[in-house]
């Protein structure tokens, strides 16, 4: 059986970084056919706009997609592709794995915790105006079957992957109404899993508490603006965004991606390190039920990271983006 699965190769250093994992992913052993469509600044001229139709048909028919970081331009221009390709789509579930990785230079070691983010409302939305000349308003969003739904999916996560405790993220002391509401649903859901310890953190105290004490956490479920800051903090405290994964997972489809950004200083230079796009690879293959293999890709990465000979330029080595993903291919040879 061969999978057929869309490869949006992105921006910037996307098309290097996603090209590795292709690599990878078809050492693997597990049959794919790509179907590569493009999306971002590259097409803009050609289509009118970042995200073409045939980019979301395609996702649409595939179910799966494997894609590398775009371009959003800050303060102005087009809206983040991303957002709107998870709006598009549904894809609801933001999901963030941050996990140590020895041979990764970092002030920790024993962190393995999962983000758990809602992905389709909140700030995001989109929802801004000029309240005269002088002001701007930003309407945040949150519903209660959003958030039923991701705190429901944060506790199956948990039951499934055999975690201890979720924990959900709010400013409810200050947003009494919107995060208010979020706290509310995740109170509710909480009493559904008695198996699975249940707290809830305001998202200040948990910035800090994950600095103190990263171990102590497992699932972490929250609105979508601190999902996307506090994943970011959690992958600086296992090396930085080289090496963070991400989901987006809907009803029915999802798409896996790097959270690092399109980095356009560093494009064409074989200079970027493919490990999230790798790893993100890996949390496909799972979502494909490839268990074997997910397991065999994560693990030579994790090999070449220990042994340091053949890692990139952020990881304190001097190997190229496709050099690295040969060392991968090779250490999987091997297992």
């Amino acid at each position: 059986m061969a999978y057929r699965i869309t490869l949006i190769p992105g921006d910037g250093i996307g098309p290097e970084v996603t090209e590795a994992a292709r690599r990878v992913l078809d050492a693997s052993g597990v049959k794919i056919e790509w179907e590569i469509v493009e999306a971002g600044e590259k097409v803009m001229g050609q289509y009118g706009t970042p995200l073409p139709d045939y980019v979301l048909e395609s996702v649409k028919r595939n179910k799966v997609a494997l894609k590398g970081p775009i371009t959003t331009p800050v303060g102005t221009g087009f809206r983040s592709v991303n957002v709107a390709l998870r709006q598009a789509l549904n894809l609801y579930a933001n999901v963030r794995p941050v996990k140590s990785y020895e041979g990764v230079p970092s002030r920790y070691t024993n962190v393995d915790l999962i983000i758990v983010r809602e992905n389709t409302e909140d700030l995001y939305a989109g929802i801004e105006y000029m309240a005269g000349d002088d002001a701007a308003v930003g309407v945040k969003i949150i519903t209660r079957k959003a958030s039923e739904r991701i705190v429901r999916y944060a506790f199956e996560l948990a039951r499934r992957e055999k975690r201890r405790k979720v924990t959900a993220v709010h400013k409810a002391n200050i947003q009494k109404l919107t995060d208010g509401l979020f706290l509310e649903c995740a109170r509710k859901v909480a009493q559904d899993y008695p198996d699975i310890e249940f707290e809830d953190m305001i998202v200040d105290a948990m910035s800090m508490k994950l600095v103190q004490s990263p171990e102590n956490y497992d699932v972490l479920v929250m609105p979508n603006m601190y999902g996307d800051i506090l994943s970011d903090l959690a992958a600086g405290l296992v090396g930085g965004l080289g090496i963070a994964p991400g989901a987006n997972i809907g009803e029915d489809g999802a798409v896996f991606e790097p959270i690092h950004g399109s980095a356009p200083k560093r494009a064409g230079q074989n200079l970027a390190n493919p490990t999230a796009t790798i790893l993100s690879g890996v949390m496909m293959l799972r979502y494909l039920g490839e268990l074997e293999a997910a397991d065999r890709v994560e693990k030579a990465v994790a090999k070449v990271i220990k042994e340091g000979k053949e890692v990139t330029y952020d990881l304190g080595g001097s190997t190229g983006t496709k050099e690295f993903a040969d060392a991968v291919i090779r250490e999987m040879e091997k297992i």
